[in-house]
């Protein structure tokens, strides 16, 4: 491997004063200076013996783990020898998940590069933020997204090369199948992570190989704990931490198996998916988990034991119903691009109605005020955490609002119990303050979920001269043509009746569809600027609109 080096990200990594403290506690925590994540994830269980084992498999072929790093092998040749990136150098990789995106990531690390996933459906545009942002000069691409990458090159000249992975599968081919692994320390950063842009522009984390394991070390182990005998299954993207962790690392570091579809799922595919494949763990945000139990209710999973829910609220009218559907008490968890992963969850045994879980072992986690000082259970909020790993952005000014005093903020508002248990309230900007009474806009959205007519919803609060701010609800009903101005009238008395009167929404506006990030969040900064008239409505189809107020 090169002896060369490019310093870009270390160099724009934030200052020492606004890192977040990283803690290593924990026996399993220790690693060695030297530390190449791939070396561990995959080259370990070939050495062991275990490389007949299969890791990744779609519906034309299955990969062993040895035939796995003999092409991760291949490709690193073709990377370093064919296109002369060094330690440190950004490959941007495009495409949905699949063997080839797997490959191509774990190539890239192995080689000392630096993994920059983004989204299938990102455009010219977002591209070039990406670009821009990482000085990328290098990028891998499935073939069939190359326009709008070859569009975005044609704004940034930086982006030198685009290899298409038919290309760069054939250039492999000729390889040696004897790659050593580049010998990088444990700070040295193996990916770059967009946030996903749910409060508006996406920021670039920067994680190290050391991240990547200690992330194995925490949740997964003590958590999830999967075994090499499962079968993983979901359909948040690599692109994503939440999937990449759940489709890739996690599943590598217990030596188990990844079963990836030809293209994007629908709720139906997934758990047609689950029951053709046998799949035992299922990744997927709570919204699909709601639309997947009504097919889920219709046939037998007799293979699925964990179900993950991450990357927004869960509800639990969600919880509940898929536990109806299936049997499977969910496994909830909060996380952050930022952090790489989760950082609070229960084990399905240990479930407290209501909670997302308890702080997971290796990090800590508080609730404190404004200033910092930890407040007594049952106090509402900013959840402070700090752990093995921590936000990095690359060269961001908003590093200062995400770390305080070595502990990170990802900008939720929650309250703690007495036992540990931690109760989601809001992100701190969906927290509204309506007449002097605060209202969490989660939990007014998981009142209207329970009503049989609602598909799913959203809420904010919107300015008003008289209340300060009013709780307006955006409402995607089961039937679009049910809305109506009586509709209104009975979800409003419907969260009255459930909720102290002063939660209900004022206004209801009933839509086609809710603005979502690709992962699957809810992009409540949209419905924001829409109300603002900044923006234009939610995508997804004309929006009807009902949203008269009803004052008691």
């Amino acid at each position: 491997m090169t002896t060369q080096v490019d310093r870009f990200a270390h160099d724009r990594m934030p200052a020492a004063v606004d890192m977040p403290k990283l803690i290593y506690e924990l026996p399993e925590l220790q690693f060695p200076h030297q530390l190449n994540a791939v070396v561990e994830l995959l080259d370990r269980h070939v050495s062991a013996g275990h490389g007949d084992r299969i890791l990744l498999r779609d519906a034309r072929v299955a990969l062993t783990y040895a035939q796995v790093l003999d092409r991760v092998n291949q490709t690193a040749r073709v990377l370093i020898e064919d296109y002369g990136l060094v330690t440190g150098s950004r490959v941007l990789l495009r495409g949905g998940n699949g063997i080839n995106m797997a490959i191509g990531w774990l190539a890239t690390v192995k080689a000392g590069l630096i993994a920059v996933a983004t989204m299938p459906l990102l455009r010219a545009k977002e591209l070039t933020a990406v670009v821009q942002k990482g000085e990328i000069a290098f990028a891998v691409c499935a073939d069939a997204l190359l326009d709008d990458l070859a569009a975005a090159q044609r704004i940034c000249p930086v982006l030198r090369t685009i290899v298409g992975f038919d290309e760069l599968t054939a250039r492999s081919a000729a390889k040696s199948t004897d790659c050593p692994a580049a010998k990088t320390d444990g700070d040295d950063v193996a990916l770059m992570a967009f946030t996903s842009g749910t409060t508006g522009t996406p920021k670039a984390a920067l994680h190290t190989h050391r991240d990547l394991l200690a992330a194995c070390q925490a949740w997964p182990r003590h958590v999830l704990r999967a075994t090499s005998d499962d079968i993983v299954v979901g359909s948040p993207p690599l692109a994503f931490t939440f999937g990449l962790g759940g489709l890739l690392v996690f599943p590598m570091w217990a030596g188990a198996s990844v079963y990836f579809a030809d293209g994007a799922y629908s709720p139906e595919s997934l758990v047609e998916t689950i029951r053709r494949v046998g799949a035992t763990i299922c990744y997927t945000a709570p919204t699909f988990y709601r639309r997947m139990a009504t097919f889920a209710e219709k046939t037998t999973l007799p293979t699925l034991r964990i179900c993950v829910s991450a990357g927004e609220a869960l509800p639990d009218a969600t919880r509940q119903l898929w536990k109806q559907a299936t049997g499977i008490e969910m496994l909830d968890g909060i996380g952050a691009t930022e952090m790489f992963h989760i950082f609070i969850s229960s084990r399905p045994e240990a479930v407290r109605r209501g909670a997302i879980g308890t702080v997971v072992p290796g990090y800590r986690a508080q609730v404190v005020d404004d200033a910092g000082h930890p407040l007594p259970p049952g106090s509402v909020g900013r959840l402070a955490v700090i752990g093995p790993t921590g936000c990095r952005y690359l060269d961001e000014p908003r590093q200062k609002k995400y770390v305080v005093d070595g502990w990170n903020y990802p900008g939720d508002s929650f309250t703690m119990d007495a036992d540990g248990y931690f109760f989601y309230q809001a992100r701190d900007d969906d927290m509204i303050i309506t007449a002097g009474y605060n209202v969490a806009g989660p939990e007014v959205e998981n009142c209207l979920a329970l009503h049989e007519a609602v598909a799913e919803c959203a809420v904010i609060g919107k300015p008003d001269d008289d209340r300060g701010m009013l709780v307006k609800a955006f409402v995607v009903l089961k039937d679009a043509t049910a809305a109506s101005e009586a509709m209104r009238v009975v979800l409003q008395d419907f969260v009255r009746a459930n909720l102290a009167p002063y939660k209900y929404p004022r206004q209801v506006e009933f839509v086609a569809s809710l603005p979502r990030t690709e992962t699957g969040k809810l992009q409540r900064h949209r419905l924001r600027e829409m109300e603002r008239g900044t923006s234009i409505a939610p995508a997804g189809g004309d929006v009807k609109s009902v949203s008269k107020e009803n004052h008691p």
